[in-house]
């Protein structure tokens, strides 16, 4: 008899033109293991009201994320692709587990310290956001979120969470996950050969126009020692292995204008299909993913709920 595939959850934001950076980062990884598991990718819109204030570009964002998803890879039917603000449940849940725990333990989050650090308004939603977050991952029950290591505090807040409401109500009301750390590339370079981010605007767009992609290119920073452009180079190397390239690179030793231009080449062939893709998808497809979505989600976060609701006697 064949077991059942564990759980897995995940959400995202969308922080606006994703760049290469972002897909062999975390799409790929993502879009490389969600099969393997019965999973749920959650579009985190309420996360965002922490810092944004802007409904049309709220809006935007919903719809570019999911498309940006489906263009990658994700097919909705082998997950559950739902937006948190569909369901309810979240907002419940959240607020029994702001219940449960104490400020001086919310007051040591890592990424509330960072983002107050750098000038970023303190507002409650942004304290209480690691409890928001742990009830995301206990309304489904989950057995797997996959962090970057810098997320697994995360983690660590949402077991705190579960087994501070368990201690209370019922040693098996709510599951505790456990955090899979994803093994990705690295480091992924920019055009300058730092780490690749919006923020610095070193990037080469993910569904950048073919004029982008060469524009990206072309300013890829070019001083290195010897015959072969590094950096040029390192960016190479996501595409295409050792054995391809060093002959490519042998042949066109010293010819910097020459790489950059295959370089763009590659680069179109890999990224031209997926921006095909999602140039084709609908706003009202999005829509309709969503719909489909959160009525499967629901399926599990209302037993959770109200298996909660049980437990802490309102349930009448």
């Amino acid at each position: 008899m064949n077991q059942p595939k564990k759980r897995l959850l995940t959400g995202l934001q969308s922080s606006g033109t994703l760049h290469i950076g972002n897909y062999f980062g975390a799409l790929k990884p993502f879009v490389e293991m969600y099969e393997q598991y019965d999973s749920y990718l959650m579009v985190a819109d309420y996360h965002a009201l922490t810092s944004l204030r802007d409904p049309v570009e709220m809006q935007a964002n919903i719809i570019s994320v999911v498309k940006d998803y489906l263009a990658v890879g994700v097919d909705p039917s082998k997950c559950i692709l739902f937006r948190q603000s569909d369901n309810q449940d979240h907002m419940e849940l959240a607020w029994v587990f702001n219940c449960m725990v104490t400020v001086p333990f919310l007051e040591q989050a890592h990424a509330y310290k960072d983002k107050v650090a750098k000038g970023l308004e303190p507002n409650a939603g942004l304290f209480t956001y690691p409890m928001l977050q742990a009830a995301d991952i206990a309304l489904y029950n989950v057995d797997i979120v996959p962090v970057g290591e810098d997320q697994r505090q995360h983690i660590e807040y949402t077991r705190e969470a579960v087994g501070k409401f368990n201690r209370a109500y019922g040693e098996h009301v709510l599951k505790e996950p456990a955090e899979q750390i994803l093994d990705t590339v690295g480091i992924v370079p920019g055009t300058d050969g730092e780490k690749m981010s919006k923020s610095k605007g070193n990037t080469i767009p993910l569904f950048g126009t073919t004029e982008e992609i060469e524009k990206a290119v072309m300013g890829i920073v070019t001083d290195s020692d010897g015959d072969q452009p590094e950096n040029v180079y390192a960016i190479h190397r996501l595409l295409k292995s050792v054995a391809e390239l060093d002959p490519i690179y042998e042949v066109n030793k010293g010819r910097y204008g020459d790489l950059k231009k295959i370089l763009v080449s590659d680069l179109e062939d890999f990224i031209a299909p997926m921006r095909a893709r999602r140039d084709a998808i609908t706003d009202e497809q999005v829509k309709e993913v969503l719909v489909d979505g959160v009525k499967r989600a629901k399926v599990t976060s209302n037993k959770t709920i109200n298996q909660v609701r049980t437990a802490i006697g309102i349930n009448l």
